[in-house]
C-alpha cells in the first residue's frame, strides 16, 4: 500500500508537471495545478484499491493516472485565441 501511495503522488506529480508544460497558458496557476494533480492521483489510487483489493498494483496506478487526468482536465479554461465568425450561426 506504501509503494502504490507513492507510486501514485509520483504520477501525479508527473502528470502535473506535463499538463502545465503543454497548456501553461490554459491553465490556472502551477500551485493549483500540482495540488489537483496531486491529491486527483491519491484520490484515484484509493478508489481502485478499494474497488480492486490488494494485490492489483499495476492496475490501482493505472486507475491512479486515470483520475488524475480526468481532474486535471476539468481545469483546462477556453483558448484565448478563439475563431470569431463573421456570421453568429
Amino acid at each position: 500500500m506504501l509503494l502504490e501511495t507513492l507510486g501514485s503522488v509520483l504520477l501525479g506529480l508527473a502528470l502535473s508537471w506535463a499538463a502545465s508544460h503543454h497548456l501553461a497558458d490554459r491553465l490556472p496557476s502551477r500551485r493549483a495545478v500540482f495540488t489537483t494533480g496531486t491529491v486527483g492521483a491519491l484520490f484515484g489510487a484509493y478508489v481502485t484499491h478499494v474497488a480492486l483489493g490488494p494485490g492489483h498494483v499495476l492496475a490501482t496506478l493505472l486507475g491512479a493516472v486515470a483520475i488524475g487526468a480526468v481532474l486535471l482536465s476539468l481545469l483546462i479554461r477556453p483558448s484565448p485565441r478563439r475563431l470569431r465568425r463573421a456570421y453568429p450561426f
